[in-house]
């Protein structure tokens, strides 16, 4: 059976207030359910991207479709936190309150979820990232992994369709890392995935959008993107040592 369209970008531009273009006419299709890696160098665009997709950053509209919403449509806006779940770059910018429990809580109860139902979603959000004993824990003293694994149960205590993880793997331990490849790898919903992490690309992406100076300069299957050293070297990256080996 096909599978519909989670997310859309059609010819998407977004130039910031001092004249960078950060996203210059990308255009791609990501079907539900599939696993997409977003790669590239530093100001490649991909935050940008994912700020525009979950509605914080603001442009034109008729650019993107995130389950059939527009994020630059202020009624569809409301909408996008009962769908799409974000992870961010630096996990402080979603850990704000005294508890890690209520952290989690937070988007939930705003849903209107009763104080059981939410109780549920904490606890299991929590045991899914590792974290099962730590709701009373104090997020400013949690350390880096374990802030960025609260910070994914807050997105996951939403249920979302849609998951956008910015460099989900950055301040993890080997072990940490292990765990949240399993993680997404368990996960049933959309994900798109920013990262510089292309081993973790390989165990969990099947599709990769090479992005660089804010244009999508290739798009196809992981291994196939990946193993092009002289398209990877173009645009500032490297073949993972897994499949340089492989090619040795």
């Amino acid at each position: 059976m096909e599978r519909g369209i989670a997310l859309q970008a059609r010819e998407a531009t977004h130039r910031y207030a001092d004249g960078r273009v950060a996203l210059d006419r990308v255009t791609f299709t990501v079907a539900t359910g599939e696993s997409v890696a977003i790669v590239g160098p530093n100001g490649a665009g991909k935050t940008t991207l994912f700020l525009r997709l979950c509605g914080v950053l603001i442009g034109a509209r008729d650019q993107f479709s995130v389950l059939g919403l527009d994020p630059a449509d202020p009624k569809h806006r409301k909408q996008l936190p009962q769908t799409v779940g974000v992870v961010f770059q630096n996990p402080d910018d979603q850990l704000f309150s005294a508890t890690v429990t209520e952290d989690v809580a937070f988007g939930p109860l705003n849903l209107g979820c009763s104080e059981a139902e939410t109780l549920a979603r904490v606890e299991k959000s929590l045991a899914k990232v590792g974290l099962p004993d730590h709701g009373d824990r104090v997020p400013n003293k949690l350390s880096g992994g374990e802030k960025r694994r609260a910070a994914l149960a807050t997105a996951l205590a939403m249920r979302p369709e849609i998951l956008l993880l910015d460099e989900p793997s950055m301040f993890l331990d080997p072990r940490g890392r292990r765990e949240l490849i399993a993680l997404i790898r368990e996960l049933s919903c959309t994900k798109l995935i920013a990262t510089h992490d292309l081993e973790l690309v390989l165990d969990t992406c099947s599709r990769v959008l090479l992005l660089d100076c804010g244009k999508v300069v290739a798009d196809g299957p992981t291994v196939e993107i990946l193993s092009d050293a002289v398209r990877m070297e173009q645009h500032g990256l490297e073949v993972p040592q897994r499949l340089q080996r492989g090619a040795g």
